[in-house]
């Protein structure tokens, strides 16, 4: 791909994201869209988005595989890692080799070993002066990631801020709320997953595809969906029957 088509690409990106921010959109869908861009763009293997809570604990709200979601997990409760680092600092993190990093991060690395990524990166989200997150970007190579990848990565994050607090002035006061509301969205379509999960009797990763799709479909957010089948209980038959026609014979 030459360096124009590849422009080309992560332009298109971008204005397909800002339109979705000037429409009503979902913002746990928009997160896990655009860790997928990320992953696309980039040429990663992986990404996810952390974000911190009222009490600067970082939280996973969106990420491109059930992989990328366990090793974010275990980065948190390891409390150690390039998300982890660069939320702390409020700078960009960058290992082009993890086993250059086992010193510095003992239990991580292994981890990200053992889950088939040899290279991670991390740019964090700022909003009205605070860091309120990490974008952690993880690779199956070991390898740096240019200047240019480096500027989309952080225009990626920096979208990510404007769909979390666009509703708002960007001021210290006004911030927290909308970083509450965006984990109580990601809390109720985890709920809805775990649901999914046990009903239909899929992987996780799975269960999220088909809550995806069936919102997609029906041109509906994501949360709302979610929402609807943990409290609901009469209509969470139907519903759950009608998510199931998004499966696969093979699932």
């Amino acid at each position: 791909m030459t360096d124009t088509e590849r422009e080309t690409r992560v332009l298109h990106a971008v204005v397909s994201l800002v339109d979705t921010l000037l429409d009503d959109f979902d913002i746990v869908e928009l997160l896990t869209e655009l860790t997928e861009r990320s992953a696309e763009l980039l040429d990663i293997a992986a990404a996810g988005f952390l974000l911190a809570d009222p009490l600067n604990q970082l939280r996973l709200l969106a990420a491109t595989s059930e992989a990328a979601w366990e090793l974010e997990l275990f980065q948190l409760q390891a409390d150690e890692g390039p998300c982890v680092d660069c939320y702390a600092s409020g700078h960009p993190v960058s290992i082009a080799d993890l086993n250059d990093a086992a010193e510095r991060w003992p239990r991580f690395v292994p981890a990200a070993l053992d889950a088939g990524f040899s290279s991670v990166h991390a740019v964090p989200m700022r909003a009205a002066g605070i860091v309120l997150g990490a974008l952690g970007l993880f690779g199956a190579h070991p390898g740096e990631l240019s200047e240019a990848d480096r500027l989309v990565a952080q225009t990626l994050a920096h979208v990510a801020c404007v769909a979390i607090l666009q509703e708002h002035a960007h001021t210290p006061a006004t911030v927290m709320p909308q970083l509450r509301s965006a984990l109580a969205s990601r809390v109720i379509v985890e709920q809805a997953k775990g649901l999914l999960r046990e009903t239909l009797d899929v992987s996780v990763e799975r269960a999220f595809t088909l809550l995806r799709s069936y919102a997609r479909a029906n041109g509906e957010h994501l949360t709302d969906i979610a929402r609807r089948l943990m409290s609901d209980r009469n209509a969470r038959p139907v519903l759950v029957a009608a998510i199931s026609e998004f499966a696969s014979p093979a699932t």
